[in-house]
């Protein structure tokens, strides 16, 4: 007797974001052409083809005027904070139950949108940072994935405005943890927390945590020889050890250090020992191999950030409200591929389901939802010409 089966077509895919993106996003018809449905269809189109909205309804044959689509985002789009906190309540809403059941590594990070603009109302918008693609001025965002058997969802996700401290960006992260009943069991934050402020909250709050050290004092190739935490960079081989921060306000932090080393074996061009350096509190002394392999998952947050590259709808507005959702919509359309692979997709066996990524790949989901708006609207498939061809 065959084994039954079933099959997964771009109009399950658009049904499951749609439902909950609607309910979440609080929008409602805005005219009799630019529906919910409507814009949804040309935002997934945008998406799927990494265009502007501008772009997309040039594009759909019979789609609203780009004009008429970002008239009905800027009334249906609260302000930054009120689409903070919808979004989050709809990441939340993603999280499968199971991962609610039991404590759970967690990965923070930091992530920047370059911007080569002006602020819409204040210059708090405008994060500054090192120069990357040829700006200093980025979009900030905060996000808090599970990193679980390979799978990452994203469970929050905040704006950072310049000059917020970031223990306070950890703390707001780690409360909408709490609200989506995500339990930590181990932090594994970027390198960018790495400061007293951040460790003394961390030690209070009693959350384990690993983070790479932050290089200072003077450089291994001084004369005088390293000094501070470059002391650590000039290992050459594994080990523990202890070291205390001092902050501007004479504030100490006293942390363990774990110096991973291995080869560079012509990585970078490089031969030699190449020493990993990382933060490490409330964890057990295991081997700085497991540290280094605990901590190596988090580099899955970097696929993730490509993968939200795939799917971020381009854009020049100021308004930082239309780019949180932009990336919101990526961050979410991510999260249902990574649910169909694990509810729909995934082969059940003995010790964990098989994840069969190569049966839907994530640029192929955005296609399928990019499809079913050409379905819709149609395609633009001629052009005038000044001359006949």
């Amino acid at each position: 007797m065959r084994p039954p089966y079933s099959t997964l077509t771009p109009t399950h895919i658009y049904d499951y974001a749609a439902s909950l993106l609607e309910p979440y996003l609080q929008w409602h018809d805005y005219g009799p052409k630019c529906t919910v449905k409507t814009l949804l269809q040309v935002l997934f189109y945008a998406a799927g083809h990494l265009c502007s909205v501008f772009a997309a309804c040039s594009q759909l044959r019979t789609a609203p005027s780009d004009q008429a689509v970002r008239d009905a985002l800027m009334a249906l789009c609260p302000d930054p904070a009120p689409l903070e906190q919808r979004l989050n309540r709809l990441f939340a809403a993603q999280i499968p139950k199971a991962l609610r059941k039991r404590t759970q590594r967690v990965a923070i990070d930091l992530t920047l949108v370059p911007y080569h603009g002006q602020p819409h109302q204040r210059l708090e918008e405008i994060y500054r940072s090192q120069a990357k693609s040829g700006t200093t001025h980025f979009h900030a965002y905060a996000t808090a994935y599970i990193v679980r058997r390979g799978q990452r969802f994203t469970v929050a996700l905040i704006r950072v405005e310049y000059g917020t401290p970031m223990v306070e960006v950890l703390k707001r992260l780690l409360h909408l943890l709490r609200q989506a009943g995500i339990r930590p069991r181990l932090l594994l934050l970027d390198r960018g927390f790495y400061s007293v402020d951040v460790i003394r909250y961390l030690y209070r709050a009693r959350y384990p945590f690993i983070m790479p050290v932050v290089r200072h004092g003077r450089a291994t190739d001084d004369p005088r020889g390293p000094s501070g935490t470059q002391v650590f960079a000039a290992a050459k081989c594994s080990g523990w050890y202890t070291y205390t921060l001092t902050n501007a306000d004479k504030q100490t932090a006293t942390v363990l250090i774990c110096v991973h080393c291995r080869n560079w074996q012509g990585r970078r061009g490089r031969q030699g020992r190449q020493p990993l350096v990382y933060a490490c509190w409330g964890i057990d002394l295991h081997s700085t191999a497991w540290v280094y392999q605990t901590y190596r998952r988090r580099f899955g947050i970097e696929t993730s950030y490509r993968q939200l590259n795939e799917a971020r709808i381009k854009t020049t507005t100021r308004d930082p409200a239309l780019r949180l959702l932009f990336v919101a919509i990526a961050l979410i359309l991510r999260n249902v591929w990574v649910w169909v692979h694990r509810q729909l997709l995934a082969t059940p066996r003995r010790g964990g389901r098989k994840l069969n990524l190569g049966l839907l790949p994530f640029k192929m989901l955005l296609l399928w939802l990019a499809y079913l708006a050409v379905l819709t609207f149609g395609i633009v498939d001629s052009v005038a010409v000044a001359q006949a061809p």
